[in-house]
């Protein structure tokens, strides 16, 4: 695992040497407003696509469902394209096609990978959820991220058991004989990775609750086959190694590696499955 680390960094700051980009500047202040997806945003390439959700509750340091949008988005699809043979949709402009869509849009169909961030503030309709267990059903994955301790675990538990029902769909611990964990980088646990501002007020601490968020749940959904419908990372914030990997030195070598190894062999895993 130490090895395929560092070969990560090296293709990261590569990657941005190639781009003629300073590295610690490479994606920050893009526009912030929802990049809504249509029967026209598809291209048979990768597209990053992002749940837009009804936020019900509030979590410190979460701002819903764009929480860690767009540069994450933008960034780990970037990121893909270098370290894997992934044919990543781009704009005209030459960006990452990345998109939002809702749970009633009928693009929902057209991602086979979704992500949600602060996914303990969700709350779903019942044709909402209705309309998520179809898409999970017929293929789909959810990737349910940044949320952290006992109540925002609770909320997310409650939501997530409308669209797929414990009995059918019981929600496991994933040890580290998953498939997942070694789809391309190995590794045997996942990091805890806390948001940029917290590791840097308190001087490098992970846990955003104390002892509410002390370790990483890594829990999942599977269907009857043992296709994993949806990963949970409970406790941890891996979009964020995305997004800030520009902004700190400190946090980009100590988080970002890492974080990219979990997020690719999450796509890979679920594009192989």
């Amino acid at each position: 695992m130490r090895t395929a680390l560092a070969a990560i960094v090296a293709v990261l700051v590569a990657g941005a040497a190639a781009a003629a980009q300073d590295f610690f500047g490479f994606r920050r202040g893009r526009d912030p407003r929802p990049r809504l997806a249509t029967a026209d945003s598809f291209d048979g390439r990768f597209n990053f696509c992002r749940l837009m959700y009804t936020r019900v509750g509030r979590e410190q340091g979460g701002q819903g469902w764009w929480t860690d949008y767009p540069n994450a988005d933008i960034n780990f699809s970037i990121r893909l394209s270098e370290l894997t043979k992934t044919r990543v949709s781009q704009t005209p402009e030459g960006d990452p096609n990345h998109l939002v869509v809702r749970p009633l849009d009928d693009e929902l169909f057209q991602c086979p990978f979704i992500i949600m961030s602060d996914a303990g503030t969700a709350g779903f309709t019942d044709q909402e959820a209705a309309r998520l267990r179809e898409y999970l059903q017929k293929g789909g994955f959810i990737w349910a991220d940044d949320f952290w301790g006992t109540r925002a675990w609770q909320h997310w538990q409650s939501e997530i058991s409308r669209v797929l029902p414990p009995y059918d769909y019981p929600i496991a611990d994933l040890t580290s004989d998953h498939a997942l964990f070694r789809a391309m980088f190995e590794f045997k646990e996942v990091p805890q990775i806390p948001n940029i501002r917290h590791w840097r007020v308190t001087g490098g601490e992970t846990s955003e609750r104390g002892h509410d968020s002390q370790f990483v749940n890594v829990r999942g959904i599977s269907d009857a086959r043992g296709r994993l419908l949806v990963f949970m990372t409970h406790n941890t914030d891996i979009a964020d190694a995305w997004e800030r990997e520009g902004e700190d030195p400190g946090f980009f070598y100590q988080f970002s590696p890492n974080g990219y190894a979990v997020g690719i062999n999450v796509y890979l895993y679920t594009m192989t499955h």
